[in-house]
């Protein structure tokens, strides 16, 4: 078994996920990296490698429970132990919500809900044969405090994320398991290019618009970069959060206030 602290971090192929990698490889971790897309698993892990990291990819669909807890199996079968395990993988919708088709209802949540509740359990499952503490960190999203309309279906699973955090931090704790969750905001990443596409669609918004409206409510005054998001989770995954547990806490740059 190794002395470094291994982090599992599902949907790291690119964007916050793979901003959340370098900074706990920097941190010290070594970093498992999970994508639906292998490819893309493979290429973040050799970047990382080639900073000097340690770093394994490993394919896999959240949505598939088979795929979820073979991602722990792999993890111990490399390097004995799991300390963190965040459940970041997941997927926007940018529809009304009487046009949402049970096909699409399904595919959100088998992804955002069905993914993390996975992801909680395969950890979980090899926590608590672990010595000291571990740590179980989901995505949610200032859309998992207040509902945004166009992205209801997206807002209901990050509700979810935030009672399924409270919860299961109620029942991993006598096993010295903490679970929490970050809630990002207005992201500069390939998710929030899409969620402008789509807005743009219905409400004939030009290629920018939206995103460059939704930006305009933060005080903060500028968008937040993958970096942010990834330097509040070095938090979470450290030693100085360890008397915190059940939180959905916002990093967004002054958005939604609580």
């Amino acid at each position: 078994m190794t002395s470094e602290k291994i982090a599992v971090i599902t949907g790291s192929g690119q964007g916050i996920g793979k901003g959340i990698a370098f900074r706990l490889a920097k941190d010290g971790f070594t970093v498992v990296i999970n994508d639906i897309d292998g490819n893309l698993a493979e290429e973040t892990a050799k970047e990382l490698q080639n900073h000097g990291y340690g770093a394994l990819a490993i394919q896999g669909d959240v949505s598939k429970k088979s795929d979820v807890f073979n991602l722990a199996k792999e993890t111990v079968e490399a390097y004995g132990k799991i300390d963190v395990f965040i459940n970041n993988a997941g997927i926007e919708q940018v529809k009304p919500l009487e046009e949402v088709t049970e096909e699409e209802l399904k595919k959100i949540f088998d992804i955002n809900v069905f993914g993390v509740i996975y992801g909680i359990q395969a950890a979980t499952e090899q926590m608590k044969k672990q010595e000291g503490i571990g740590k179980i960190i989901n995505a949610c999203s200032i859309a998992g405090h207040k509902g945004f309309d166009m992205l209801s279906v997206y807002s209901a699973t990050k509700f979810s994320v935030r009672a399924l955090t409270q919860a299961a931090a109620q029942e991993l704790a006598p096993h010295q398991i903490t679970v929490n969750s970050y809630c990002p905001g207005i992201v500069g990443t390939e998710m929030w290019v899409r969620i402008d596409k789509e807005m743009g669609k219905y409400s004939g918004a030009a290629e920018g618009e939206s995103f460059a409206a939704f930006s305009k409510a933060i005080a903060l005054g500028r968008t937040q970069e993958p970096e942010d998001v990834a330097n509040f989770v070095s938090y979470l995954a450290s030693s100085d959060s360890d008397y915190m547990t059940g939180q959905s806490v916002m990093i967004d740059g002054g958005v939604l206030f609580s």
